[in-house]
């Protein structure tokens, strides 16, 4: 019989509503169901999961029989783990939900998606798209030690995206909005307009010489580099196993005084999570604060492992049925005190760099690089030709170095990160100034 020495279960089961569009036609629209309990148990030598595709948490012979599943999978384990204690308090629930906005009638939502890319098709714009999602989930959590939690989180997003085309020269844009609660799409029709104009405007738009100049970067793509490049060099899986540039850096200078970012599980953001995938209660950590790595982000093993002074715990997630990995929620560089006017007008010449296309990073070399949706130049302290197919890299200690100026007034984005899992996050920033930035592009303008 293998020792226990903890275990935990985590049931997450929930309703998916998903619709898609493309060229004003209804592709695919429907509802399912999904349901999953993982149970983990620690054993002598480490840990060992069994998946249950449903289970009645009031059936204990039922739950003592996956948790002995489970243990019979610890005794293969090949690497030893230990978990952290952390404060847990007393059992407790969460409720975000969005009655009125589940008991519309799919018909209705898919009018409304419907009318949104309907609003796109202005002329030059061959193709446009829309998709409509909205998630209800619960989540129960108990563990060995009669601690437990309920969580019941809606989450709603829709995305439009439109096409514009002019002889062999085809541009895209899309404009997405994803919250925690309910989202009525009616408010969002003029998104389909403002989309596919922004798509046509890029068939106009200059390409940029690359090389290292000035630049501003707008809340998204200031997101970005906050959650790809930050966020993901402070996970504590990273930093536990040596591939993080951060590691141990702790009370060291890494960047500009001005820059604090901070990851918070606890705010309504898209990555909204009452308690982590481990039952631990969320709340705000600080990864950088004025310049000096502060904390890390942490599951109980990482912080076991890296050691209970070097952050916090709270930042286990998990997709339904999956092992929790460390993983980022709300992640953003705080705001400053300058204004978006004061920022262009220091960067004097340079590029603004709106919108985020992706990219992709490495947190062990701190090495990254994000393509922008589009920009401007900045000539004279002033933002004058739109510019396109430019992009942002670097590493990512010189960037936080060069921060300059951080503006007022910050804003979020939302979508899911994949780590292995998928789970929903969101980034964001407001207007940084960067005194250098190695800025790539494809031509001259």
């Amino acid at each position: 019989m293998e020792k226990i020495r903890y275990y935990d279960i985590r049931y997450v089961r929930g309703t998916v509503t998903s619709i898609q569009t493309e060229n004003r036609v209804i592709e695919n629209a429907g509802s399912s169901f999904y349901g999953k309990a993982l149970f983990r148990v620690l054993g002598e030598n480490g840990w060992g999961y069994y998946c249950a595709s449903s289970i009645d948490m009031d059936d204990k012979k039922s739950k003592d029989a996956c948790i002995q599943k489970a243990a019979a999978s610890a005794r293969l384990a090949g690497v030893h783990a230990d978990i952290a204690d952390v404060p847990l308090g007393s059992p407790r629930s969460w409720v975000c939900s969005a009655k009125e906005q589940a008991e519309t009638p799919l018909e209705e939502k898919a009018a409304q998606l419907l009318l949104l890319e309907e609003s796109a098709k202005i002329p030059e714009i061959c193709n446009t798209s829309a998709r409509y999602s909205e998630q209800y989930q619960d989540v129960i959590f108990e563990d060995c030690n009669d601690y437990s939690a309920t969580s019941s989180v809606c989450r709603t997003l829709f995305t439009i995206s439109a096409v514009a085309n002019r002889g062999s020269d085809m541009q895209m844009n899309y404009e997405q909005e994803a919250v925690v609660g309910p989202l009525s799409l009616k408010e969002y029709i003029p998104y389909g307009e403002k989309c596919a104009k922004r798509a046509v405007e890029l068939l106009d738009a200059s390409v940029v010489s690359g090389g290292r100049m000035p630049a501003v970067l707008d809340p998204a793509i200031g997101g970005v580099f906050a959650h790809e490049a930050v966020g993901h060099a402070s996970e504590g899986d990273a930093v536990r196993d040596g591939v993080s540039v951060l590691a141990g850096k702790l009370g060291e200078q890494v960047g500009s005084s001005l820059v604090t970012i901070i990851d918070d599980p606890s705010m309504h953001g898209y990555g909204y999570e009452p308690f982590d995938a481990e039952g631990v209660a969320c709340g705000p950590t600080e990864l950088i604060k004025n310049g000096i790595m502060h904390k890390y982000m942490h599951s109980r093993e990482t912080l076991a492992a890296v050691g209970p002074e070097t952050g916090d715990a709270g930042h286990a997630r998990a997709e339904p049925g999956m092992q929790p990995l460390v993983r980022m929620s709300n992640t953003y560089i705080k705001e400053g005190d300058a204004s978006y006017d004061e920022i262009i007008a220091e960067c004097k010449k340079g590029v603004l760099l709106i919108g985020s296309r992706g990219g992709q990073v490495d947190p062990g070399r701190g090495a990254f690089q994000f393509n922008a949706k589009y920009g401007y130049l900045i000539e004279n302290g002033e933002t004058t030709k739109m510019i396109r197919d430019v992009s942002l890299s670097g590493d990512i200690l010189s960037v936080l170095h060069n921060i300059a100026l951080c503006g007022k007034e910050r804003k979020m984005s939302s979508g899911m990160c994949g780590k292995g899992q998928s789970v929903p996050v969101s980034d964001g920033a407001p207007h940084v100034y960067l005194t250098e930035a190695l800025v790539g592009g494809g031509g001259s303008v």
